[in-house]
């Protein structure tokens, strides 16, 4: 067929409207590398025609086309004109020159109407019907680009509505189009863009027309494939192409019936693409073939059939190419993908013969020893691409077959040559070659650590108490003996691997100074998220590798630190990355040992902590620590902790600690300059800070480092007085209760001295870094049993804020206009953001202090909210942005976050939500109401949906009241636009879902028009494109709908709203925008499916009136009314494929998974996602792999750092220090472990008891597993 036969054939075609289901916008238009489909909705602008393309068409410059000379925008609409009459052949040169203005240098109204042009042809449903005539008139590469973008569109999104006749002339023209230009070599290069093109629109074809309808594709491939090199190469670009399309990027682009079917076409067919591939690189010495043949064997390789790899001449083939520098890449990566490939031991021979020979070849190309990051650093971009490839073809191997190297010494000799390699490679300065090793590195000792960690015997007894026994010779059987042999096998790399870990530790997230790039200290302002997810892995390798071996872990970290002190390999990155590594192990080596020792004297465990107290506090003999009561400290508290952290006793994290903070102090005292003195402060304050566990065991040492903040918090370097209020915080979170005791020595508890010398201490901070200090203090005073000295301490913690308050009131009193000057503005802003400070760590104990300011609070509320309306009403809306009304709002938001953070930490005590509530209502309500839009704070939203989800349905009686003060007037500032007020959105909606939740018998008393406003603020939230407000929305909508469905008000709710809210649904369910919310789309879906065929329903959702025929029942009405309302929103599906789809849904309805699988691949198959990034569809399995890897981490100790972990674990280590009389343990055990019975407590207490007297600490495990 000829191609002006094939013209005719299309242009015959039925020509029906097509909705593009991407929208109208601008396609790309690249003539460069490869256009996927996923890049089909990204928006390209056209660049104006230019002076050059019109002298094309007119060389005198005076007429276009013979016509007089027009100005730029009146030409451009001349040529649209033409460009647009389709009822003839377009004319290719005017739709060159349009396109060229793609690319050109004109004004930007040229520019624009360039655009215009392009966008209307491509939309326009008969343009297609011109490809082959510009194909075969343009001479403009990018001429032709558009015009398959138009055919690849076409492809995509009508291909299955078109007649036989057109889809097989658009399949033999491409097709002879390609074998024309590849038939000879000077067109195949010349035109190898075109070409490429055309192969991908080749591909979009068979992804619909082959097996089924092209079932001699492969066949008819590999035989045009043995006509001509040139053809051949061609053929093996397709072949990749199609690979790729089907293994690759067919997630969310077919259905998974369709991805089926054509992997199963292409394994059942691929003996001819494998005997090809052979022939080519055993024959040919044409380099571009044997590349491009490679190239597609590694698109093929990962899913191949295993004979056709491992039961032929396949893998010496590739073998004889590693060595040739210009297959050394494509060699080794089709190497790595054979490598890859896991399942049994059936062709380990062959993985061993393949690592073999590869290991003799890569000596002679990389020999031993070499400086791998220097030849990196120096190396081509094609050597810097061979040791990524190494890394990858390394790590891949190991992944999957490094048990088979472990058999025999060559074989272990071999192993350990690779990891030296691999260990190499990850010293090389390049994030992307580490990413690579560091991933294989933290699977490999996660298995190591896993093999021991699960051993069964006594080591694995104790194992699961969180204390890790040394294997004693002879205890042993042969499982533990093969293990240990493991582990020796690799101690070397392993030791080698922990010193990597520790000189390129990446930054964790707490660390706030850094090195800017001119080497100079600053504090840091943004996050590096790449950097903080480096850090995570590794500080999880690091844990790995500790508990692998505490003692090589600690003796490499001091030893580099020692070289710190002694200025041998001093710098601030070697002094980072190696206290980042100190702090990041935290957790994986215990406290002290729990044994007693040989000679039947006092615990180990006391000996230990004997020693380090010497260290810490001076010498202290044995008769003076006996003296002090051990059994005042008693073994519980030895015990507990340990077991509540799951620590293995393996060597003394104690030891280790006292040992680094005293040498890190000592290298402050002796480094000069303040650079160096911040970097190791900062250091200094993050290793503390890792180590609660240590602090709260050591109290004198917890007050040294705290103590030592202090000197911090006056040192003025940028970031130390952060850092150092930061640590603060951190360290009382986790020791709190140590502040509120009397110590051994002390005569008043520290949080007394603290608050005496408090002005001193917080004189040299920023009011952020002082409101966090107090926030710290209010934590250790949260934690004071004693109502009347917790009183006390708060009283002398607000004593300098509360003077200031009462000068103000008091001048206020005498005159008002006191608190307009913008100074006591601005203080009394900042005596709020203490107040809320100390709020959010007290909870319900900061109910004497907000009780003395409450109603003076809200007195200059009222004031401020006048004023700055009457400031608005005369200055217009240009007025909300002066400093003066900002200062103002700043002041009502603060007013309102303090009430909001007292009524949500404070318990559930209906007694202080009637003491606090109703005296707000007229002063921050009816000021909400009575207010300007711009003046209204989106707090009042915020504060009311905190009161109402605290005090859930005692506050039905109030809904109404607050139903009329915010509900119309925040609607009619919201529903205008989707951009203004943006904070008074989200509040708002959550404010309708704490209503809808709690108090929903209160919108039973809306008349029908409130509740119709209520739905249709509803739909408006879950269209909007914020993902927040969407989802908000969507939940909103839930609990409607579940709330309604076991109302008397169900028929009449479902009946007003039902199809709405089914097409609304299906409306954002289809959109692009609103993937985040697929999740919560299917939730409501399946509850309407469910709620109509289950016939919950009992009136019809039809109206009679305007129906010619009544239905059965409901579900059989919805069914025709769904198919109905999205046959007609895509056109281009068939009846039959909506059909099914609609039967699908109430099929599945009971089953999520099936039916969520279902709407997937609905979405495929209409073609709304086809070209998208689907991860979203997928989100809520994701969420669900990171909860189970989150649970996972919890089991092995240290993974979630001490400093991470909730306050449950204070609770047990609370159990220190008691006496013999258990109801004074019972209360204060209660204190902190609410969350205990007392029942609980009481039988925990004996069990515990009599274990340690029994001596058998596994009894005492078991004894809490039991009351667990």
């Amino acid at each position: 067929m000829s191609p002006v036969d094939i013209m005719a054939v299309m242009s015959t075609g039925s020509t029906e409207t097509w909705c593009q289901a991407a929208g109208g916008f601008c396609m790309k238009y690249c003539v460069t590398g490869r256009h996927h489909s996923r890049d089909v909705d990204r928006v390209h602008r056209v660049p104006a025609l230019s002076e050059k393309s019109r002298s094309q068409l007119s060389p005198a410059g005076s007429c276009v086309l013979g016509r007089p000379r027009q100005g730029p925008v009146d030409r451009v609409s001349s040529m649209a004109e033409r460009l647009r009459d389709l009822s003839q052949p377009i004319d290719v040169p005017l739709l060159d020159a349009t396109v060229s203005a793609f690319y050109g240098t004109g004004s930007k109204e040229e520019r624009t109407a360039a655009d215009q042009i392009l966008r209307e042809l491509q939309n326009n449903p008969d343009t297609w019907l011109q490809v082959v005539h510009i194909l075969q008139n343009s001479q403009n590469l990018n001429t032709k680009f558009f015009a398959l973008q138009v055919l690849e569109g076409v492809i995509k999104y009508r291909w299955n509505a078109l007649p036989v006749e057109q889809r097989d002339g658009i399949k033999n023209y491409i097709s002879d189009v390609i074998v024309q230009l590849s038939s000879n070599e000077v067109s195949f290069r010349r035109e190898r863009l075109y070409v490429n093109k055309l192969n991908i629109i080749l591909v979009q074809v068979l992804k619909h027309e082959w097996p089924a309808r092209w079932r001699t594709f492969i066949p008819d491939l590999v035989s045009a494939a043995k006509s001509s090199e040139t053809i051949c190469e061609n053929c093996m670009a397709i072949l990749k192409l199609l690979s790729e399309e089907v293994f690759d990027f067919s997630r969310g682009e077919m259905t998974q019936q369709k991805i089926k079917e054509l992997k199963q076409s292409l394994n059942s067919e691929f003996q001819l693409i494998h005997e090809l591939c052979l022939y080519v690189l055993s024959a040919s010495q044409r380099t571009e073939l044997i590349r491009a043949t490679l190239a597609t064997l590694h698109a093929f390789l990962s899913w191949i059939p295993l004979g056709y790899i491992f039961e032929s001449p396949l893998l010496e083939t590739l073998l004889k190419f590693f060595p040739i520098a210009s297959y050394r890449n494509l060699t080794l990566q089709c190497l790595t993908e054979v490598a890859a490939l896991q399942f049994g031991d059936f062709y380990d021979i062959q993985y061993v013969k393949l690592y073999t020979i590869f290991m003799v070849q890569l000596q002679g190309i990389l020999p031993p020893g070499t400086n791998i990051p220097e030849a990196y650093a120096n190396g081509s971009s094609e050597e810097q691409a061979f040791i990524q490839n190494l890394a990858l073809f390394f790590t891949s191997f190991y992944k999957s077959h490094i048990r088979v190297l472990e058999t025999t010494p060559e074989n272990r000799s071999a192993l350990l040559m690779g990891l030296e390699y691999l260990i190499g490679i990850s010293y090389v300065d390049d994030t992307e070659v580490f990413k690579v090793s560091l991933d294989y590195w933290n699977s490999l000792v996660l298995e190591l650590f896993g093999s021991h960690h699960n051993l069964d015997g006594p080591a694995a007894t104790a194992s699961m108490m969180g204390l890790q026994m040394p294997l004693l010779p002879g205890a042993v059987d042969g499982l533990a003996s093969q293990l240990s042999q493991r582990r020796q096998l690799y101690s070397g790399p392993m030791s080698k691997l922990r010193m990597l870990m520790i000189c390129r530790m990446a930054k964790p997230e707490e660390v706030l100074i850094v090195e800017d790039e001119n080497g100079n200290i600053v504090r840091e302002t943004m996050k590096d998220n790449d950097v903080l997810v480096q850090y995570k892995i590794m500080r999880e390798t690091l844990i790995y590798l500790s508990h692998l071996d505490h003692e090589d872990t600690e003796q490499q970290m001091l030893k580099k630190l020692s070289k710190q002190l002694s200025g041998e390999d001093w710098s601030w990155n070697n002094l980072n990355t190696l206290c980042w590594a100190i702090g990041s192990i935290s957790g994986s080596m215990v406290e002290e040992q729990l044994l007693h020792d040989d000679e039947g004297g006092e615990p180990a465990a006391a000996q230990l902590v004997f020693d380090e107290d010497d260290v810490l506090a001076g010498a202290i003999s044995s008769e003076e620590w006996r003296r002090r009561s051990i059994m005042e400290i008693d073994y519980i508290w030895l015990t507990v902790d340990y077991i509540s952290q799951s620590s293995k006793v393996k060597f003394n994290e104690n030891r280790f600690l006292v040992m680094v903070i005293r040498d890190l102090l000592n290298l402050c005292e002796i480094t000069k300059g303040k650079d160096n003195k911040a970097v190791i402060a900062s250091n200094i304050m993050y290793v503390v800070g890792q180590y609660p566990r240590f602090l709260r065991a050591h109290w004198k040492f917890l007050k040294t480092v705290v103590n030592k903040l202090f000197e911090f918090m006056h040192e003025t370097h940028p970031g130390v007085q952060d850092m150092a209020c930061d640590t603060f915080l951190k360290i009382v979170q986790k020791c709190r209760r140590k502040f509120v005791i009397v110590q051994v020595g002390e005569s008043e508890p520290f949080v007394s001295e603290l608050l005496s010398s408090l002005p001193t201490t917080i004189a040299d901070l920023e009011p952020h870094q002082i409101h966090s200090f107090y926030e710290s203090v209010g934590h250790m005073i949260q934690a004071e049993s004693d109502p009347q000295k917790r009183d006390e301490y708060l009283q002398r913690l607000m004593e300098l804020p509360n003077q200031k308050w009462a000068e103000i009131i008091g001048q206020a009193r005498q005159s008002v206009d006191v608190l307009k000057d913008q100074d006591v503005i601005r203080t009394v802003l900042n005596i709020l953001q203490t107040n809320t400070s100390v709020a959010s760590s007290l909870g319900t104990y900061f109910l004497s202090q907000i009780s003395l300011i409450f109603l003076d609070m809200l007195n200059v509320y009222r004031m401020y909210s006048e004023l700055i309306s009457s400031s608005i009403a005369e200055g217009g809306p240009f007025a909300s942005k002066t400093s003066f009304v900002k200062l103002l709002r700043s002041v009502k938001r603060e007013t309102l976050k303090l009430i909001e953070t007292f009524l949500d930490k404070a318990e559930d005590q209906p007694q202080i939500g009637k003491q606090f509530v109703p005296p707000m209502m007229d002063p921050v309500l009816g000021d909400y109401a009575r207010n300007l839009p711009d003046a209204r704070e989106s707090e009042v939203l915020s504060l009311f949906a905190t009161i109402i989800n605290k005090y859930k349905g005692v506050m039905t009686e109030d809904v109404p009241r607050i139903f009329e003060a915010v509900f119309e007037c925040t609607l009619e500032m919201i529903t205008k636009n989707f951009e203004d007020y943006p904070e008074h959105r989200l509040k708002f909606f959550s404010l309708l879902r704490a209503i809808a939740t709690h108090c929903f018998p209160a919108l039973f008393h809306l008349s029908s028009q409130q509740l119709k406003l209520v739905m249709d603020s509803i739909i408006w939230a879950f269209r909007h494109t914020e993902r927040n407000i969407a989802e908000t929305g969507l939940n909103l909508l839930l609990e409607m709908l579940k709330n309604f469905q076991v109302s008397e008000f169900c028929n009449q709710f479902h009946r007003s709203y039902f199809l709405t809210i089914v097409q609304e649904t299906f409306a954002v369910l289809t959109d692009t925008f609103h993937k985040p919310g697929f999740k919560l789309h299917v939730l409501v879906l399946q509850h309407l499916f469910c709620l109509v065929d289950a016939g919950s329903l009992t009136e019809p959702l039809w109206d009679a009136s305007s129906v010619p025929y009544p239905y059965p029942n409901n579900a059989m009405f919805v069914r025709e009314y769904t198919i109905k309302l999205l046959g007609t929103s895509f056109p281009n599906m068939t009846t039959a494929e909506v059909t099914q789809f609609v039967n699908g849904l109430f099929e599945s309805r009971n089953d999520l998974s099936t039916f969520k699988d279902h709407i997937r691949d609905f979405l495929v198959q209409s073609k709304e996602f086809s070209a998208q990034d689907n991860k979203d569809l997928y989100a809520e399995e994701a969420a669900a792999q990171r909860e189970r890897e989150r649970q996972r981490m919890l089991t092995i100790p240290g993974l979630i750092a001490p400093s991470e972990l909730q306050d449950e674990m204070e609770c047990f280590t609370w159990l220190a220090r008691f006496s013999t009389e258990d109801d004074v343990v019972l209360v204060e055990v209660e204190e902190d472990c609410s969350w205990l019975s007392s029942h609980l407590i009481v039988e925990m207490l004996g069990v515990i008891r009599n274990a340690f007297i029994s001596g058998f600490i596994v009894f005492l495990w078991r004894g809490l597993e039991q009351l667990s």
